[in-house]
Order: C-alpha cells, then sequence, then structure tokens
C-alpha cells in the first residue's frame, strides 16, 4: 500500500501544527520546514479545513492552526479521511472494475481485513503521538509576512 503525495502532505501540515499549538502558522512556514509545494500545500489545506482540521483566517495576524486538540485526532481516521478511495486493487471499485473473477474471488475479503487492519494499527496513536520529538520541529524565527 503506498499512500498519496496529498495524504502524507496533510499529515505533515497536521503534524506541523501539532508542534506548534500556541500559536497561528502560515502554509509558507509549513511548506518551507518540509521543503515541498507551497501551492500544492495550499490545496491540502483547504481540504483540511473543509474537513474541520484546520482553522484558517486571513489577513495580519491570520494564519492556520489546528481546530481540535491533537490528542483527540487518530492518525487511522485521518488516513481514511485523506486517502481518496483506499482501494487497493481494481475490483474495490465496482464503477471502474474490469476483472473477470470478482464474483468468486476471495482476495478482495483478505485485502478488505488488511486494509480495515491498517487503520486499525494506525488509529492506537494519534497526532500528538506523532509530534513527541521535539528536536524535527525546533522553534521558528518568523522572519516573513504571507
Amino acid at each position: 500500500m503506498q499512500l498519496t503525495i496529498f495524504t502524507d502532505y496533510g499529515l505533515r501540515t497536521l503534524m506541523y501544527l501539532a508542534a506548534y499549538p500556541e500559536r497561528q502558522c502560515s502554509v509558507r512556514e509549513v511548506s518551507e520546514h518540509y521543503g515541498i509545494s507551497r501551492n500544492h500545500l495550499v490545496k491540502v489545506v483547504h481540504f483540511l479545513s473543509q474537513l474541520g482540521y484546520i482553522d484558517s483566517s486571513k489577513g495580519k495576524g491570520g494564519g492556520i492552526r489546528l481546530a481540535k486538540p491533537a490528542a483527540l485526532l487518530r492518525i487511522g481516521d485521518l488516513v481514511r479521511e485523506l486517502e481518496p478511495h483506499m482501494q487497493l486493487v481494481e475490483c474495490f471499485d465496482k464503477d471502474t472494475n474490469t476483472c473477470r473473477i470478482t464474483s468468486g474471488c476471495q482476495l478482495k475479503h483478505f485485502l478488505t481485513e488488511a486494509n480495515d487492519a491498517f487503520i486499525n494499527s494506525l488509529n492506537r496513536y494519534t497526532l500528538a503521538d506523532a509530534v513527541r520529538n521535539k528536536e524535527l520541529f525546533p522553534e521558528v524565527i518568523l522572519t516573513f509576512v504571507e
């Protein structure tokens, strides 16, 4: 299984915000911290805001921050919402499935079980667990205005 870049960026953004819960952050500082595209990150942040994970405000003093405490955000739930389909194989999408053995195949059941186990395993951890190593998130000196 491989998660999309969108999900990767979403999780990293949430981790960054969880590491700095006391202040507003900017998309620019998150993108610079990770060395990722600001333009792509804007789309990710917008989606996270629509899902209710991020509060955002524009203008002077604006920025982004977590809408809920990091300890309440389970990693598996986040992945499930960020991943567009979580379809491991073609037959998981009945609209585009062309597999000829789908009706009697047992593999899809095994893969569904494995996918559920993956999410359940991730749900043993929260966003707060993911940012315990403070060395990953040094104090940021804000030298720019977005």
